[in-house]
């Protein structure tokens, strides 16, 4: 006998999940008959449910990733790809486009129009992945006469700036309705983004000179200069993206931050904001937030393997203080969520307190420190104890009180990651004692210690074997005596012409054991610790960064702006 599955409709799910009652349900049908809509749609005219809820529902029961339009920023690439009459025939918005991976990103309402896709398929050729997202029926059309009606490229909206007025009323309008969207500005700083985020940048940079306005993104550590505006874009770039992140318009002569979130490339991203009053105006920072690219798994952070081990062996230790530290921008974050991220599941409680949160994740706790309420570190630590935590992440030890409830925290049996701002490993324990850590207290509490710094690796494609000079060969030390080649930059189309393409981590790592914690505990001087570390094969940060050159990964130069060398040459 063949079994007859009933398909559930939508009306039925919304009454199943308390969003609809029977009577009006009643009502949208009747009217439905009458007017020939379809269901969903009438719904939402007679303002029994919202668009986005049904959206949700629907979603939610086909497995299927949910799109709010409004949050999306228009990727130009993926537009070119999807002729317009094609998109408003078939219902479906062209939203990223993924030109590494070959993957479109769609946002329909109908995800199973088989013909349409079809289509679609054979219209990009074979190679062309789509990945579809569900939109609701009136948002995606108005969004596909947004999108499609209006210049999207930077070059473009400058252009129609130039020959134009700005009206910055418009820039003040919240939303994203059709009637913000014919602002060029508007587009103008939603373009930036994209190209940004696309570039793999971390910041973005409007930087006000004298006549112009420098635009610099941050790429794999290094700024560079994108594009030089007159001084006329900045009041309304400094507008638009204030109210986007609800940052006080009126407000010009004092420091704000304020944080976004937008859909770009077709995953969430979060923004960062900061401006700063100067003499030619209000300096604004984005750092950008990405999830997907932040928080990895430690076998995906390029370290080298006998570093990999190292830290394994360090999460298996039940209770202390595991301690990253180096300069502003060094990964110690990064480094953080991955090893949080080896160990983060049901079975085990992780709460964090941060300044602020950069990376909502799953399952922890997460916490941003508050001064308006009384909510800094040290007392915030303190109510974490009381929520049993199993692991606790303190975003930064920088005070005697903060410092001793993390240790109170690492001696009653929980781990305890923080990071703390010193130069070395071995300068976290003078940093400790400056701060009014007891030498007792640190002996035994102190899992390891991780200095890290990030070097860009040389493109794959490009780099240059050569012959190292008698200089390098000096700097190399013994290993380079025996090497026959290094690797330089050259540049390529894939790199952007750098030479450089992604950062790794270079990290020396000292695991404490009961020598170095005697040593500590009798205060001893930093020649005595390091002659001990180095005995129990500790790898200072210049010696991991000159077996990175020697593997080929980076070279001598980009070592040697973020590691001192200068020892080598002695």
């Amino acid at each position: 006998m063949t079994e007859q599955r009933k398909k559930l409709r939508l009306g039925e799910l919304l009454i199943q999940q308390g969003l609809l009652s029977p009577d009006r349900l009643g009502i949208a049908l009747a009217e439905q008959k009458q007017n020939n809509i379809p269901l969903g749609r009438m719904l939402v005219r007679l303002g029994f449910i919202s668009e986005a809820a049904i959206r949700d529902i629907i979603a939610r029961t086909v497995g299927q990733e949910a799109i709010d339009l409004a949050q999306v920023v228009a990727d130009p690439e993926a537009l070119k790809l999807v002729p317009q009459d094609f998109a408003r025939r078939h219902r479906m918005l062209p939203i990223a486009y993924d030109v590494e991976r070959r993957v479109l990103s769609l946002a329909t309402p109908e995800i199973f129009n088989v013909v349409a896709f079809d289509q679609l398929r054979a219209m990009l050729g074979p190679n062309v992945e789509i990945k579809t997202h569900l939109a609701g029926e009136a948002q995606l059309e108005d969004y596909i006469d947004q999108f499609y009606g209006h210049e999207l490229s930077v070059d473009g909206i400058m252009q129609e700036i130039e020959t134009g007025e700005i009206d910055y009323g418009s820039l003040q309008a919240g939303g994203g309705g059709g009637a913000e969207y014919t602002q060029p500005m508007v587009r103008l700083v939603n373009a930036l983004l994209v190209d940004a985020v696309k570039r793999g940048a971390s910041d973005l940079h409007f930087e006000p000179e004298y006549a112009f306005l420098r635009i610099r993104y941050r790429i794999d550590g290094v700024l560079e200069t994108v594009r030089s505006l007159h001084k006329t874009y900045l009041p309304g770039i400094t507008v638009r993206i204030k109210v986007i992140s609800s940052m006080n318009i009126a407000e010009t002569r004092a420091p704000q931050d304020g944080r976004l979130s937008l859909t770009l490339n077709g995953r969430p991203i979060d923004f960062r904001v900061s401006t700063h009053p100067t003499v030619h105006g209000e300096n604004i920072v984005l750092r950008i937030l990405d999830r997907e690219k932040s928080i990895i798994s430690i076998d995906k952070l390029n370290l080298a393997r006998p570093t990999l081990t190292k830290l394994n062996l360090m999460l298996a230790r039940p209770e202390g203080i595991l301690i990253v530290t180096g300069p502003t921008g060094s990964g110690k974050t990064t480094t953080l969520y991955s090893l949080l991220a080896q160990v983060n599941d049901e079975t085990v409680n992780i709460m964090t307190l941060e300044d602020p949160v950069e990376y909502p994740v799953t399952l922890m706790r997460q916490t941003s420190v508050n001064d308006a309420v009384r909510m800094d570190f040290a007392n915030g630590i303190r109510s974490m104890m009381r929520q049993d935590p199993d692991i606790i992440l303190v975003g930064e030890i920088r005070d005697r009180d903060t410092a001793e409830m993390a240790f109170r925290a690492a001696m009653t049996g929980h781990q305890v990651f923080s990071t703390l701002h010193t130069n070395s490993a071995l300068g976290a324990f003078p940093r400790l004692l400056d701060i009014g850590v007891l030498p007792d207290i640190m002996a035994g509490n102190i899992i390891a210690v991780i200095a890290q710094r990030l070097v860009r690796m040389l493109c794959v494609h490009c780099k240059e074997a050569y012959v190292p000079t008698p200089e390098e060969r000096q700097i190399l030390g013994v290993a380079g005596a025996k090497t026959s080649h290094i690797y330089r930059a050259v540049g390529c189309a894939r790199c952007g012409n750098k030479g450089y393409k992604g950062r790794c981590a270079v990290m020396e790592l000292l695991v404490m054991d009961s020598d170095l914690d005697e040593l500590v505990a009798r205060h001893a001087t930093a020649r005595e610790l390091r002659a001990a570390a180095l005995a129990k094969d500790f790898r200072p940060l210049a010696e991991e960064g000159i077996a990175r050159v020697l593997d080929g990964i980076t070279n001598l130069a980009e070592v040697a702006r973020a590691i001192d060398l200068t020892a080598r040459l002695a």
